[in-house]
């Protein structure tokens, strides 16, 4: 992982945690999701990484790399700046047309 540095955590969930991190070289912004190591990285890990890594898609975020630490297992991909659509959609629950395509071209 020496080629990125961290920038910030940005998020967490049950199998790890999300940070904000910039490619030393090209100063490209990314996001990793960090799996510890261990009983969480299953077959479902495995298959998630061998999907994502097939996805050539405008609108979905782009895989990278998959990098391994002593400690972890770092999915490096392309960092949407729009924050969680999860969080967005829980706590509008309706969006206009017009907010969806904001949305969409802010992610």
């Amino acid at each position: 992982m020496e080629r990125y540095e961290v920038i910030k955590d940005i998020g967490s969930g049950n199998f790890g945690v999300a940070k904000l991190v910039r490619d030393v070289r090209t100063k490209e912004l990314f996001a990793v999701k960090f799996i510890e190591r261990g009983h969480k990285i299953d077959e479902n890990v495995q298959r998630e990484i061998m999907n994502h890594r097939s996805l050539r898609h405008p609108n979905i975020v782009r895989f990278k790399e998959v990098v391994l630490t002593p400690t972890h297992l770092a999915i490096v991909m392309e960092y949407a700046a729009g924050g969680e659509l999860f969080e967005r959609i829980c706590g509008s629950g309706r969006f206009s047309e017009n907010e969806v395509y904001d949305i969409h071209h802010n992610l």
